[in-house]
Protein backbone atom coordinates (compact mmCIF):
# COMPACT_ATOMS: atom_id res chain seq x y z
CA UNK A 1 0.00 0.00 0.00
CA UNK A 2 1.37 3.52 -0.32
CA UNK A 3 3.78 4.96 2.14
CA UNK A 4 2.14 8.07 2.94
CA UNK A 5 -0.31 10.55 2.01
CA UNK A 6 2.19 12.72 0.57
CA UNK A 7 2.89 9.76 -2.38
CA UNK A 8 -0.92 9.50 -2.76
CA UNK A 9 -1.26 13.76 -3.48
CA UNK A 10 1.88 13.04 -5.78
CA UNK A 11 0.90 10.47 -7.72
CA UNK A 12 -2.51 12.12 -8.48
CA UNK A 13 -0.95 15.80 -8.74
CA UNK A 14 1.26 14.69 -11.86
CA UNK A 15 -2.17 12.87 -13.20
CA UNK A 16 -3.28 16.89 -12.98
CA UNK A 17 -5.70 16.95 -10.10
CA UNK A 18 -5.90 19.59 -7.71
CA UNK A 19 -6.16 19.67 -4.26
CA UNK A 20 -7.70 22.30 -1.92
CA UNK A 21 -7.27 20.32 1.26
CA UNK A 22 -4.50 18.51 2.53
CA UNK A 23 -4.49 14.56 2.12
CA UNK A 24 -4.18 13.96 5.90
CA UNK A 25 -7.13 16.40 6.61
CA UNK A 26 -9.18 14.88 3.47
CA UNK A 27 -8.66 11.22 5.01
CA UNK A 28 -9.90 12.29 8.55
CA UNK A 29 -13.15 13.77 7.19
CA UNK A 30 -13.83 10.59 4.60
CA UNK A 31 -13.42 8.44 7.59
CA UNK A 32 -17.09 10.25 9.01
CA UNK A 33 -18.64 9.39 5.86
CA UNK A 34 -22.04 7.68 5.93
CA UNK A 35 -23.63 8.76 2.12
CA UNK A 36 -22.01 8.92 -1.02
CA UNK A 37 -24.45 11.60 -3.55
CA UNK A 38 -24.04 11.98 -7.00
CA UNK A 39 -24.92 14.75 -9.59
CA UNK A 40 -25.57 13.21 -13.08
CA UNK A 41 -25.26 15.67 -16.10
CA UNK A 42 -21.55 16.47 -16.33
CA UNK A 43 -19.95 13.73 -13.76
CA UNK A 44 -21.51 10.77 -14.99
CA UNK A 45 -21.03 11.38 -18.70
CA UNK A 46 -19.52 14.87 -20.83
CA UNK A 47 -23.43 16.54 -20.38
CA UNK A 48 -24.60 15.77 -23.82
CA UNK A 49 -27.83 14.39 -24.39
CA UNK A 50 -29.89 13.81 -26.83
CA UNK A 51 -33.92 15.44 -27.43
CA UNK A 52 -35.23 12.14 -25.36
CA UNK A 53 -32.39 12.82 -22.21
CA UNK A 54 -30.72 9.49 -23.22
CA UNK A 55 -27.12 10.36 -21.43
CA UNK A 56 -24.57 7.36 -20.54
CA UNK A 57 -22.30 6.48 -18.11
CA UNK A 58 -18.91 4.23 -17.98
CA UNK A 59 -18.40 0.69 -16.30
CA UNK A 60 -15.08 2.40 -14.81
CA UNK A 61 -17.19 4.73 -12.76
CA UNK A 62 -19.79 2.26 -11.95
CA UNK A 63 -16.33 0.22 -10.62
CA UNK A 64 -15.21 2.65 -8.36
CA UNK A 65 -17.99 3.60 -6.95
CA UNK A 66 -19.05 0.10 -5.86
CA UNK A 67 -15.43 -0.44 -4.48
CA UNK A 68 -15.97 2.70 -2.07
CA UNK A 69 -19.32 1.20 -1.38
CA UNK A 70 -17.58 -2.10 -0.28
CA UNK A 71 -14.94 -0.05 1.00
CA UNK A 72 -17.67 1.75 3.71
CA UNK A 73 -18.96 -1.89 4.11
CA UNK A 74 -15.58 -3.09 5.43
CA UNK A 75 -15.19 0.12 7.34
CA UNK A 76 -18.77 0.70 9.04
CA UNK A 77 -20.37 -2.53 8.42
CA UNK A 78 -23.49 -1.03 6.26
CA UNK A 79 -23.50 -0.13 3.06
CA UNK A 80 -23.36 3.46 2.48
CA UNK A 81 -26.93 5.20 1.58
CA UNK A 82 -26.24 6.01 -1.93
CA UNK A 83 -28.04 8.80 -4.39
CA UNK A 84 -28.06 10.49 -7.44
CA UNK A 85 -29.06 13.94 -7.26
CA UNK A 86 -29.85 15.67 -10.51
CA UNK A 87 -32.16 18.97 -12.09
CA UNK A 88 -33.68 17.00 -14.80
CA UNK A 89 -35.61 13.89 -15.76
CA UNK A 90 -32.73 11.30 -16.67
CA UNK A 91 -33.74 7.85 -17.82
CA UNK A 92 -30.38 6.83 -17.91
CA UNK A 93 -29.54 7.77 -14.44
CA UNK A 94 -32.78 5.81 -13.34
CA UNK A 95 -31.54 3.06 -15.30
CA UNK A 96 -28.01 3.00 -13.71
CA UNK A 97 -29.15 3.97 -9.80
CA UNK A 98 -31.90 0.62 -10.20
CA UNK A 99 -29.16 -1.43 -11.66
CA UNK A 100 -26.11 -0.48 -9.27
CA UNK A 101 -29.16 -0.64 -6.29
CA UNK A 102 -28.48 2.94 -5.21
CA UNK A 103 -30.54 4.13 -2.43
CA UNK A 104 -32.95 6.79 -4.12
CA UNK A 105 -32.49 8.87 -7.30
CA UNK A 106 -34.00 12.69 -7.04
CA UNK A 107 -35.03 14.08 -10.51
CA UNK A 108 -36.31 17.62 -11.48
CA UNK A 109 -34.27 18.86 -8.59
CA UNK A 110 -34.17 22.55 -9.20
CA UNK A 111 -32.73 23.77 -5.47
CA UNK A 112 -30.58 21.08 -4.51
CA UNK A 113 -30.76 22.02 -0.82
CA UNK A 114 -34.37 20.75 -0.73
CA UNK A 115 -32.70 16.93 -1.51
CA UNK A 116 -29.96 17.41 0.76
CA UNK A 117 -32.20 18.55 3.81
CA UNK A 118 -34.30 15.65 3.10
CA UNK A 119 -31.95 12.79 2.38
CA UNK A 120 -30.40 14.01 6.14
CA UNK A 121 -34.07 13.84 7.69
CA UNK A 122 -34.86 10.74 6.37
CA UNK A 123 -31.89 9.08 7.40
CA UNK A 124 -31.04 10.61 10.42
CA UNK A 125 -27.71 11.53 8.71
CA UNK A 126 -25.65 15.04 9.12
CA UNK A 127 -24.39 17.19 6.01
CA UNK A 128 -20.93 16.16 7.28
CA UNK A 129 -21.34 12.79 6.40
CA UNK A 130 -22.08 12.90 3.10
CA UNK A 131 -19.22 12.79 0.52
CA UNK A 132 -20.67 14.90 -2.86
CA UNK A 133 -19.62 14.24 -6.60
CA UNK A 134 -20.68 17.37 -8.65
CA UNK A 135 -19.19 19.77 -11.77
CA UNK A 136 -21.72 22.74 -12.20
CA UNK A 137 -22.82 25.92 -10.73
CA UNK A 138 -26.13 24.14 -9.11
CA UNK A 139 -24.42 22.25 -6.79
CA UNK A 140 -22.40 24.54 -5.43
CA UNK A 141 -24.71 25.36 -2.48
CA UNK A 142 -25.12 21.60 -1.19
CA UNK A 143 -21.05 21.04 -1.80
CA UNK A 144 -20.72 24.34 0.38
CA UNK A 145 -22.58 22.41 3.50
CA UNK A 146 -21.66 18.88 2.84
CA UNK A 147 -18.51 16.97 4.65
CA UNK A 148 -16.61 15.70 1.27
CA UNK A 149 -16.69 17.68 -1.93
CA UNK A 150 -15.33 16.00 -4.81
CA UNK A 151 -15.75 18.67 -8.03
CA UNK A 152 -15.32 17.33 -11.53
CA UNK A 153 -13.17 18.99 -14.11
CA UNK A 154 -14.20 20.76 -16.70
CA UNK A 155 -11.62 22.74 -18.97
CA UNK A 156 -14.13 25.15 -20.56
CA UNK A 157 -15.00 26.24 -16.96
CA UNK A 158 -12.12 28.54 -16.77
CA UNK A 159 -14.06 30.84 -14.14
CA UNK A 160 -16.09 28.54 -12.24
CA UNK A 161 -12.88 26.31 -11.70
CA UNK A 162 -11.20 29.49 -10.16
CA UNK A 163 -14.24 30.60 -8.11
CA UNK A 164 -14.55 26.61 -6.17
CA UNK A 165 -10.76 26.81 -5.69
CA UNK A 166 -10.94 30.64 -4.16
CA UNK A 167 -13.77 30.18 -2.02
CA UNK A 168 -12.56 26.50 -0.87
CA UNK A 169 -16.13 24.67 -2.27
CA UNK A 170 -13.76 21.81 -3.42
CA UNK A 171 -11.54 19.31 -1.36
CA UNK A 172 -10.29 17.79 -4.61
CA UNK A 173 -10.70 18.68 -8.20
CA UNK A 174 -10.21 15.79 -10.57
CA UNK A 175 -7.62 15.92 -13.12
CA UNK A 176 -10.32 13.96 -15.96
CA UNK A 177 -13.24 15.08 -16.96
CA UNK A 178 -17.08 13.25 -16.75
CA UNK A 179 -16.48 11.91 -20.00
CA UNK A 180 -13.45 10.32 -19.05
CA UNK A 181 -14.14 8.73 -15.74
CA UNK A 182 -13.61 11.52 -13.72
CA UNK A 183 -15.77 9.10 -11.22
CA UNK A 184 -13.11 6.94 -10.81
CA UNK A 185 -10.68 9.03 -10.15
CA UNK A 186 -12.07 10.72 -6.94
CA UNK A 187 -13.56 7.11 -5.92
CA UNK A 188 -9.77 5.46 -6.51
CA UNK A 189 -8.69 8.66 -4.37
CA UNK A 190 -11.14 7.97 -1.79
CA UNK A 191 -9.89 4.29 -1.50
CA UNK A 192 -6.45 5.46 -1.24
CA UNK A 193 -7.08 8.09 0.99
CA UNK A 194 -9.01 5.47 3.81
CA UNK A 195 -6.05 2.96 3.47
CA UNK A 196 -8.37 0.34 1.76
CA UNK A 197 -7.84 0.49 -1.95
CA UNK A 198 -5.28 -2.89 -1.69
CA UNK A 199 -7.90 -4.53 0.45
CA UNK A 200 -11.48 -3.69 -1.59
CA UNK A 201 -9.43 -4.82 -4.76
CA UNK A 202 -8.24 -8.41 -3.17
CA UNK A 203 -11.44 -9.24 -2.01
CA UNK A 204 -12.97 -8.61 -4.92
CA UNK A 205 -10.80 -9.97 -7.32
CA UNK A 206 -10.81 -13.36 -4.99
CA UNK A 207 -15.04 -13.02 -5.10
CA UNK A 208 -14.38 -13.33 -1.01
CA UNK A 209 -17.07 -14.47 1.58
CA UNK A 210 -17.02 -11.38 2.57
CA UNK A 211 -17.31 -9.69 -0.56
CA UNK A 212 -20.23 -12.17 -1.20
CA UNK A 213 -22.32 -10.72 1.72
CA UNK A 214 -22.13 -7.04 0.54
CA UNK A 215 -23.07 -7.46 -2.42
CA UNK A 216 -25.41 -9.88 -1.62
CA UNK A 217 -26.83 -7.13 0.64
CA UNK A 218 -26.45 -4.45 -2.02
CA UNK A 219 -28.38 -6.25 -4.28
CA UNK A 220 -31.20 -6.25 -2.42
CA UNK A 221 -31.76 -2.80 -1.92
CA UNK A 222 -34.67 -0.70 -3.99
CA UNK A 223 -34.07 2.55 -5.40
CA UNK A 224 -36.72 4.79 -4.58
CA UNK A 225 -37.76 7.47 -7.78
CA UNK A 226 -37.96 11.02 -5.86
CA UNK A 227 -39.44 13.22 -7.92
CA UNK A 228 -41.03 15.46 -4.70
CA UNK A 229 -38.25 17.53 -5.02
CA UNK A 230 -39.40 19.90 -7.75
CA UNK A 231 -39.94 23.28 -7.53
Amino acid sequence: MFKSFENIQKLFENNGGVFRTTPAKLSEKLKGIKALLFDWDGVFHSGSKSENQISSFSEADSMGINMLRFAYYLRIQEIPYSAIVTGENNPTAQFFAQREHFDAIFSGAKDKRVVLEKICSQNNLKPEEILFVFDDILDLIVAKKVGVRMMIHRKAGVLLNHYAQKHQIFDYKTANEGNRHAIREACELSLGLLNQFDKVIEERMNFSETYQTYISLRNQKKVSLEESAKN
